[in-house]
């Protein structure tokens, strides 16, 4: 990894903030701080809301959801009840399995495409609810990623149809509300449909967003919460993106039906929000007043245009004025990323080069993008460094950084210039963050 223009020592400050940060956001982190139950009464607290949840002396405890950050709330969970669990089976994106899970089991699928170690995840899933009575609780936990690891194509959509519509969508630009727009339209299990299956035992859900809205039926697509009409439906998304003919036929013709009624909730249904950006941000803000650095947001619901994005955060950093200095910047969010090249990269890679192309020249500023589940697009990286003096080093290595830009091919790039920035899975998952520091 080659230095920065003021040494590794600005590089490891950033890095240092990222990982803290997500500290504070880890799944059984999390989950530990609920509180435990006492006898057959459950109060749980978190962030001012407070629940309290019978759990009936007959009854069983049973876990069950998906993402990419599931495994670590899993682990929350058997570290908080223990043998009171009775059942559980959730699945991960590959990789990101928590090792010495005792009572849920854990499968791993593709992600963000659906592949069939999906579909059979989810029908072992399935079975994992089937014969629950009144007297039972279903836990259900979902991160992102969900979406993608959920995989029950609904009636006259194959496998291979709904994951040919999701590389098209994925691609496109569109944002992940407009992506699980469509994907719950396309699913048995989206939208609600996971009631169904649970039947008449009581429901909690807990939920980690990496929805920049922060709408509970966009999280994994809402499987545990009935269907609702959706800003715009879903055929009015293929057609803004200029997908409609693109996709299968069959998944015109599911998406052109009427949406289907929304299931009946038998049992108790309650959802708590454990941790967003927002969280995030609050955490950096305090290893900030700590480290003696002035803070600002640059935009802490980061949305849109993934360029945009990192235009707006190059232009932040050249802002800043000098008696500031060193000032740490943050974003969150979730940026889309319209890829037309067919190279490698993600969006926080893409949104580093962008913002190093930006502060070409400028000695005293760099940044990290990075998702915080640990992967970026689908490579082995969690974002990328950047800094003024990128692209000389791209220029060094042979290579023109405005023409991988084009390509979309932001991950070679990095990977040369060593800027690629690697954690593997972080037991969270709320969207990404964009550190700065002008110094």
């Amino acid at each position: 990894m080659r230095d920065l223009p003021q040494g590794v020592a600005v590089r490891v400050l950033l890095k240092n903030i990222y990982l803290e940060a997500l500290e504070s956001v880890r799944g059984e982190k999390l989950v530990g701080s609920l509180g435990a139950p006492k006898g057959n009464h459950w109060r749980i607290s978190h962030r001012g809301k407070v629940i309290d949840w019978p759990l009936h002396p007959d009854g069983r405890i049973v876990v069950i959801g998906a993402g990419k950050a599931a495994g670590s709330l899993a682990k929350g969970l058997e570290m908080l009840l223990g043998d009171r669990i009775s059942d559980g089976c959730i699945i991960v994106k590959h990789g990101h399995a928590e090792p010495m899970l005792r009572r849920i089991r854990q499968r791993q699928a593709g992600h963000p495409i659906p592949d069939a170690e999906g579909v059979e995840a989810t029908a072992e899933m399935l079975r994992t609810v089937e014969g629950l009575t009144e007297r039972d609780t279903v836990i259900v936990l979902l991160t992102g990623g969900a979406s993608a690891l959920m995989v029950a194509p609904a009636d006259g959509v194959t496998l291979e149809e709904k994951a040919a519509a999701t590389d098209l969508l994925l691609r496109s630009g569109a944002s992940i509300e407009e992506i699980n727009a469509v994907r719950k339209r396309l699913s048995r299990v989206k939208g609600g449909g996971l009631l169904e299956h649970i039947g008449p035992a009581s429901v909690l859900t807990l939920l980690m967003s990496d929805i920049p809205s922060g709408d509970l039926c966009m999280i994994g697509s809402g499987p545990t919460i009935a269907r609702r009409q959706d800003v715009a439906s879903p055929i009015a998304i293929l057609a803004r993106y200029g997908l409609e003919q693109a996709v299968p036929a069959s998944i015109r013709d599911t998406l052109a039906q009427d949406a289907p009624p929304a299931p009946r909730a038998a049992g108790r249904q309650e959802q708590l929000m454990l941790a967003d950006s927002t969280m995030l941000v609050e955490a950096v803000h305090g290893i900030a007043a700590r480290e003696g650095l002035s803070i600002r947001n640059v935009d802490e619901a980061m949305a849109g245009n993934t360029h945009d994005a990192a235009l707006k955060m190059a232009a932040a950093l050249r802002a800043v004025p000098p008696q500031d200095r060193p000032a740490l910047l943050v974003s969150a969010g979730e940026t889309t990323l319209q890829v037309k090249g067919e190279g490698l990269g993600g969006r926080n890679q893409e949104f580093a080069l962008v913002a190093a192309l930006a502060l070409a020249g400028d000695e005293n500023a760099a940044l990290l993008a990075a998702g915080t589940d640990g992967t970026d697009g689908p490579t082995d990286a969690a974002g990328a460094f950047a800094d003024g003096a990128l692209p000389a080093r791209a220029s060094a290595s042979g290579l023109d950084a405005e023409e991988m830009l084009a390509r979309n091919d932001s991950y070679h790039l990095f990977e040369a210039t060593g800027d690629l920035f690697r954690t593997g899975p972080t037991g969270t998952n709320v969207m990404d963050l964009v550190l700065g520091i002008a110094f």
